[in-house]
């Protein structure tokens, strides 16, 4: 009986004493910060610019190299149906921002906000900055980074903004982000050369020569010398610069989360890389004749070596980014997602067709970038965060740019405002409960000539050449027949007849007339008279 009495006693004090240490850590940790509300999880956000749907391995790239994004992928999560936005940059990245799809994004296409002035002009834009940048997105417009700032997040912002101007109220660090460094505007991003960037509103300048886009080759240099190509190559690489930034972000955020957008402008044109890899590319491709710099951008001595270096570049850094966060302890506890704007672009030397940039979709003029085709907008998406997500999972969920916001305001637990177009793929990603899906998804595209599209499960539904006055509807189905080749629409008028109806329910009336197509807004008026 002692024995046992000894027992129980020794019991309760072992149990006072594992109490005593829960709760002195429960204190300990709200003292430092470690509390749940603060251990949210980072939330980094990696955005290309013009990377096709098949630019990295893990998409079946054969060409260009990319191990660290491809192990991205092996540590998470890869999405084989994500679309952009929009098929180009501004109105993609608004949709991503604002929740929205094409039909009521406050932003629909490229405006360059022409009535200042001669905004094209790179070097006027240099001497007046009132000419940079695009038409404001709107000072009231809620966006993700406001919604995080909610929840605790301190935001940065690192890349291409393109939703604004400098001395507006539509600037980063005017609208969520505690910090920004990057370009304003997209015209600047045309070269990686830049005379300067901007670290929060003040221009951040850069020992660089000026040297505008569009400028040709010296008249009588050999185009075969690399020599004649140096003035393409300056000192100071934009994406290098913004990398040593973004990391001493990454270490200056000590206890709370942290939300990290990173707008790479890579791949875009103009096509300049490190030497380095341009070499590494030469010597795995050999010999290639030289872009002269007949379709706009920069010439350039080897196309395609160069275009893949810098891929390969941004898929260096994304390696460097993570083993970083490993050695700072800060991997563990954060939610990576990778994407790309829309699909590959078709102009400044690029060579879609050659590096097979959207594979199974077409990726030549007309079919990739600016174009709502699978190849236009049809994007890569990988998500990792361990614990979280399943390591080498895949998942065909039917998924969206506006699908970003409400997933990871549902991640940093805060809710997602009223009058939003996604749906959260958290349940997705963690493969916890079932998985809401979209009836269809929408885009409607004033620029090209006009264009709408919807994702109707296996059907792909394309007007395109609306403001030529073009009737003709495409129907593709999109499971049997990917590179959208064989048009289905004559044997299914009644998919047909349904596309006029989610343009009435989906569209509302852009307020920039640049934004508008005569024939949605006649339709939509008429059946509101009706």
């Amino acid at each position: 009986m002692r024995l046992i009495k000894n027992m129980i006693f020794g019991i309760k004090i072992i149990f006072v004493f594992f109490v005593s240490i829960c709760f002195q850590s429960c204190k300990n940790g709200e003292k430092h910060g470690t509390s749940i509300e603060t251990r949210k999880p980072n939330i980094i956000y990696i955005l290309a610019d013009d990377l096709g749907y098949a630019e990295v391995g893990a998409y079946g790239q054969e060409k260009i190299e990319t191990p660290n994004i491809d192990a991205l992928a092996k540590s998470g999560m890869l999405f084989t149906q994500h679309y952009s936005g929009a098929p180009v940059c501004a109105p993609a990245r608004a949709s991503l921002m604002t929740g929205k799809h094409m039909g009521h994004s406050p932003v629909r296409g490229n405006d360059e906000w022409g009535s200042r002035g001669d905004v094209w002009s790179y070097v006027k834009m240099a001497q007046d900055s009132t000419l940079e940048g695009q038409a404001p997105l709107g000072a009231d417009v809620v966006i993700l980074p406001r919604l995080l700032k909610k929840a605790g997040y301190t935001n940065g912002m690192f890349g291409k903004w393109g939703l604004g101007a400098p001395h507006t109220e539509s600037i980063p660090t005017k609208m969520g982000f505690d910090y920004f460094f990057g370009y304003n505007c997209q015209r600047q991003a045309h070269t990686y050369n830049p005379l300067h960037l901007y670290e929060n509103e003040v221009r951040y300048h850069l020992a660089n020569d000026t040297v505008p886009p569009n400028t040709k080759l010296d008249e009588g240099a050999d185009p075969y010398d690399e020599a004649s190509y140096g003035k393409y190559n300056q000192p100071y690489y934009s994406p290098e610069v913004s990398f040593e930034k973004m990391i001493a972000f990454v270490d200056g955020v000590k206890e709370e989360p942290f939300f990290m957008y990173w707008a790479t402008p890579i791949p875009h044109a103009a096509i300049q890389a490190p030497k380095r890899w341009v070499d590494y590319y030469v010597e795995k491709f050999g010999e290639e004749e030289p872009y002269l710099g007949q379709k706009g951008y920069f010439p350039v001595r080897y196309p395609h070596a160069t275009y893949a270096a810098m891929v390969s570049y941004f898929d260096e850094n994304i390696g460097k980014l993570i083993e970083h966060l490993k050695k700072t302890g800060k991997y563990d506890n954060t939610l990576i997602i990778f994407s790309s704007d829309n699909g590959p672009t078709y102009n400044g030397g690029t060579d879609s067709p050659w590096f097979d940039s959207a594979k199974p979709f077409k990726s030549e003029y007309g079919r990739g970038k600016g174009f709502v085709y699978e190849g236009g907008i049809r994007v890569p998406m990988i998500a990792s965060w361990p614990g979280h997500i399943e390591p080498g999972t895949t998942t065909d969920h039917i998924s969206a740019f506006w699908d970003v916001m409400p997933t990871l305001c549902e991640v940093a637990g805060v809710e997602t405002p009223g009058g939003t177009d996604g749906i959260s793929f958290l349940n997705s990603l963690t493969q916890n409960g079932g998985q809401r899906v979209h009836e269809y998804l929408y885009w409607e595209f004033p620029e090209y000539n006009g264009q709408v599209a919807v994702r109707m499960g296996k059907w792909k539904i394309l007007w395109k050449n609306i403001k030529k006055g073009n009737k003709d509807i495409e129907l593709y189905n999109i499971e049997l027949d990917p590179a959208e080749a064989a048009d289905v629409a004559a044997d299914n008028p009644e998919v047909i007849k349904r596309l006029f109806d989610i343009i009435r329910s989906e569209h509302s009336t852009p307020l920039v007339d640049r934004f508008k197509i005569k024939a949605i807004e006649e339709m939509t008026a008429q059946s509101e008279e009706d």
